[in-house]
């Protein structure tokens, strides 16, 4: 159902904007898992499930990004140098590091629910997985849910809007 809604694209001043199939598999996931939250009986999912799908399926799902994202990686790299590779670094690094102090010292969130959330911002599942390993507790998932929704959501819409707006 969340497939069908985030294929829908709308017309926004010329600029197709849509929530894409991952994204609106995403709200729907939201909207069920609050429902859950209300009516427990609604959506339960065995536990050996969930393993399976956190641990197995993210194992998949990190191996076939990499197999998908190696041909382009070394492209890149014999195209445009080792510079693209160490801008990609300091892209991704600085927001990271950035976060971990604001958080901390500015809003003073727990170390725990700070990784949480700087794993959503980054719409990264893997590393929640790690920090909640290591924490052996399901605290970080806290932080974790209302960033990667809006992250996820942001991603889908701004890049559509980045090329749009690139291509002119």
């Amino acid at each position: 159902m969340g497939a069908l809604i985030g294929a829908l694209v709308w017309k926004v001043s010329g600029v197709p904007l849509t929530l894409s199939t991952a994204g609106g598999a995403l709200i729907s996931g939201l909207i069920c898992g609050w429902l859950r939250s209300v009516h427990p009986k609604f959506g339960r999912i065995p536990t050996s499930t969930v393993w399976f799908m956190n641990s197995v399926g993210l194992n998949i799902f990190i191996a076939i990004v990499g197999i998908s994202a190696g041909p382009g990686f070394i492209n890149g790299l014999r195209t445009q140098g080792i510079s693209l590779f160490l801008w990609g670094v300091v892209a991704t690094t600085l927001p990271l590091i950035l976060g971990m102090y604001v958080g901390k010292y500015i809003f003073r969130f727990h170390d725990a629910i700070l990784l949480g959330i700087l794993s959503g911002a980054r719409t990264t599942t893997a590393s929640l997985g790690l920090v909640c390993d290591r924490a052996e507790s399901q605290i970080p998932a806290l932080g974790y849910t209302v960033t990667y929704a809006v992250g996820n959501t942001l991603l889908t819409i701004w890049g559509m809007v980045l090329i749009v707006l690139l291509a002119r």
